[in-house]
């Protein structure tokens, strides 16, 4: 009928998500999650007795970018400083990290699979004697594919 709004023609808002890092992990709230970037390499190619002077462009091998996650620093959670000492020499915990965008109640709208996932660097909050801002660290967590589903 003529006036009525569906349910989906607004975008989505970006401020209410969590992110789950394993079964000891889950429901985690981060105050940025960012670089989410998916890229597949570029082929070029020309075969000799092609009539056109310009490469053929095939898909390569698919890329990602680290994902970098900020949030607050608690009273006794060195949960990933635990991780990132996990790793010896080619030997680390990989885990399966979801990154959930939540709808106003409470439900996923979408996810964000991130598969193969360790942590590559870990930056500490900077301390000011001056200062009245939260205490935030910063995880940056290499992976091996993302995958994007919508819903739950």
């Amino acid at each position: 009928m003529a006036g009525e709004v569906e349910d989906n023609v607004w975008p989505l808002p970006k401020f209410r998500f969590e992110v789950d890092f394993g079964s000891e992990l889950k429901g985690i709230a981060f105050q940025e999650v960012s670089g989410m970037d998916a890229e597949v390499q570029i082929i070029e190619y020309r075969h000799s007795n092609s009539p056109l002077f310009s490469a053929i462009k095939m898909p390569g091998i698919a890329k990602y970018s680290n994902v970098t996650m900020k949030r607050g620093v608690f009273v006794n959670d060195n949960t990933f400083w635990n991780w990132m000492n996990e790793i010896k020499m080619n030997t680390i915990k990989r885990r399966t990290v979801l990154i959930r965008l939540l709808d106003e109640s409470g439900k996923v709208t979408m996810l964000w699979t991130l598969n193969n996932a360790w942590p590559t660097k870990i930056t500490s909050t900077d301390l000011k004697s001056d200062g009245n801002e939260v205490a935030v660290d910063t995880i940056e967590i290499a992976h091996e594919q993302i995958v994007v589903t919508n819903g739950g």
